[in-house]
């Protein structure tokens, strides 16, 4: 099998990301994993998707940290490879993370990918499905049973008047934006500071103003769902706790939270099951859901990160029970040939 993962940039990525452990779980597994950054893709005069792309020399690898380095290292094979000649696409850049520097590549995997579906390749996420999701809007369709009361706006007193109706405490975020910059936990005591507020968080566009959820307090819970079902492999379920450090709000690790096991509960797979037709719909192949007691605060559809943090608790390795499911789409590729599309493909 040959796979191909589209990242944001290699000087960007890490050897603790879920990206890089996939790669080296398919290198192990016998299969060529090639690393496309996004700005290395071309279509050329001949129709076909091409794009300069990095391989690791050896077959195997004890280490993400090795895998990472021989990536990265003059070892590396590097050739322009016919990106239509891939068995599956996975489209693992995060259109956040280029916003600001690069606006040009926000799109770009979804561009390609959707040309190089023409020829075959299996391209996951599906590209149409991600095209509705760059921005949190994409939460607002699934069902209101599995999402915290949210207006979304530009305008300061319709905030305000949202902010009093939850009785003072409300959450503001940006529309656009991820791993938890210019969130805000508005108290009543803040409510004469919030036009300060709503003006730091409406730079970047429209203001998200949530229901504020007591059981935040404890901090979230990330499971993965794997073609429309939680990832499990081996009795154990892919996801991880993360909460709060000190007093700051947000639980992202990156912001500060920590680490803990999860425990998944049926609430838990309840929201799961609310969720699983939409997912299945849009081509939703692997995502993380994010969850604070009863309610999901997010639905992570781009390059969903964690899973080797859900290894060091559950002590399975989740990657790969991820490649196997890619070893089985291009099986029904080769029964199927082209009769299924990639949207169904994604979650079969």
């Amino acid at each position: 099998m040959r796979i191909g993962f589209v990242i944001n940039d290699l000087e960007t990525e890490s050897a603790s990301f879920t990206t890089t452990r996939l790669g080296m779980q398919a290198v192990n597994m016998g299969h060529e994993a090639w690393v496309i950054p996004v700005g290395d893709l071309a279509y050329d005069p001949d129709e076909y998707i091409r794009a300069h792309a990095y391989m690791v020399p050896r077959s195997n690898y004890k280490s993400h940290e090795t895998y990472f380095a021989d990536l990265k290292s003059k070892r590396a094979r590097v050739e322009r490879i016919t990106v239509d000649e891939l068995d599956v696409l996975l489209l693992r850049n995060n259109p956040a993370d280029d916003a600001i520097a690069r606006p040009w590549a926000q799109n770009a995997g979804l561009i390609f990918g959707r040309v190089a579906m023409r020829h075959g390749v299996i391209v996951l996420n599906d590209p149409n499905g991600l095209s509705k999701a760059l921005n949190k809007m994409y939460f607002q369709h699934f069902p209101e049973e599995v999402r915290p009361k949210t207006l979304i706006t530009r305008n300061h007193e319709e905030i305000k008047t949202f902010a009093q109706e939850q009785g003072g405490t409300i959450v503001l975020k940006p529309l656009q934006g991820s791993g938890g910059q210019s969130v805000f936990l508005v108290r009543p005591d803040d409510i004469p500071n919030l036009n300060q507020m709503i003006d730091a968080v409406s730079r970047d566009g429209y203001v998200i103003a949530q229901e504020y959820l007591a059981a935040a307090a404890e901090g979230d819970t990330r499971l993965f769902v794997m073609n429309g079902e939680p990832l499990r492999y081996r009795n154990k379920y892919a996801g991880f706790r993360r909460v709060r450090s000190g007093g700051d709000m947000r639980s992202n690790i990156h912001a500060g939270g920590r680490l803990r096991q999860a425990e998944i509960t049926d609430v838990a797979l309840e929201l799961v099951e609310m969720v699983r037709p939409k997912l299945v719909q849009d081509g939703m192949f692997l995502v993380g859901l994010d969850i604070v007691g009863d309610k999901l605060m997010e639905i992570n559809v781009f390059s969903p990160g964690g899973l080797g943090s859900a290894q060091r608790f559950e002590k399975v390795n989740f990657n790969t029970a991820v490649v196997e499911a890619l070893e089985r789409k291009v099986q029904y590729m080769k029964y199927y040939r082209r009769n299924f599309d990639n949207v169904e493909l994604a979650t079969l």
